[in-house]
């Protein structure tokens, strides 16, 4: 690929984005310890571990939650380095942006550690460092939770769980509608790069370049409309009536009833030591 081959880039970008997207999907599909158990009871524990991580005040005890779901995450058979990934790699990029002028003594006074600049002293300090750490692995726990749950639960039982647990309908057919829009939509910018790309011979004008994306937004908005519809008369036929409805209803059977216990007893060992 050629550097600055706008084309090239815009539709690897759209592979990983429809490869993510499907992957997750079937993460979800597999046998593991998160996957078999029902979702209601899933979503409950869970809220309960991210209520945990955010009322503890012990670096130490935000530590084991995050090694926790690194656990689960194992024992569920997520693939460990893509569930890193898809949780640290925008972490550092926002909340290390906020967390960033928290370690320097202007904002933060304390014993310093690093001297940055001798005067007017500007240094990072111990708490500082102690207080960005704080809000980075808080963060980074309760982003993995959720993705956790997000990995091993299907879409359509995530929200049939939602939807039971008393979330409005309202709420829940925009998720539905948005998740399978723009998947949709997905796979249409994709066609037309590629439709785009087989027609060309050498390097286009950059002007001709920016005629062309300019009426290729306007055509992807007007098939943005065509699509929502379709969507939206395809989930009709199929029974949809507010919210998605399962084959198989829900059941609770002794192990979520075990792992509810172990949850509650984590969250609230893990609550009392971190105060």
């Amino acid at each position: 690929m050629r550097r600055g081959d706008f084309l090239a880039g815009s539709l690897a970008a759209i592979g990983q984005a429809l490869e993510g997207t499907l992957f997750a999907e079937e993460i979800g599909c597999r046998p593991g310890l998160l996957q078999g158990l029902d979702p209601r009871v899933k979503i409950g524990t869970f809220l309960l571990l991210l209520i945990a991580a955010n009322l503890s005040r012990s670096l130490a005890v935000l530590v084991l939650l995050y090694l926790l779901t690194l656990l689960l995450a194992w024992s569920s058979r997520v693939p460990l380095g893509f569930f890193v990934r898809r949780v640290w790699i925008f972490i550092p990029l926002f909340t290390g942006l906020i967390a960033l002028p928290a370690i320097l003594n202007i904002f933060t006074p304390g014993q310093p550690v690093l001297v940055l600049w001798p005067n007017p002293l500007i240094a990072v300090t111990a708490q500082g460092l102690r207080t960005a750490a704080f809000l980075l692995l808080r963060v980074g726990t309760s982003v993995s939770f959720a993705v956790l749950l997000i990995l091993t639960t299907p879409w359509n039982a995530l929200l049939e769980a939602l939807g039971a647990l008393g979330v409005p309908e309202a709420f829940l057919l925009t998720l539905a509608m948005s998740y399978r829009y723009i998947y949709l939509l997905l796979h249409t910018a994709s066609d037309m790069f590629l439709s785009r790309r087989s027609r060309l011979v050498g390097r286009p004008d950059a002007a001709e370049g920016r005629r062309w994306l300019a009426a290729a937004m306007g055509a992807l908005l007007d098939r943005s409309f065509q699509l929502s519809n379709e969507v939206y008369l395809a989930m009709l036929s199929q029974g949809f009536r507010g919210r998605p409805r399962l084959i198989e209803g829900f059941r609770t059977r002794g192990r979520d009833w075990l792992w509810g216990g172990v949850s509650l007893s984590v969250a609230l060992g893990a609550i009392y030591l971190g105060s």
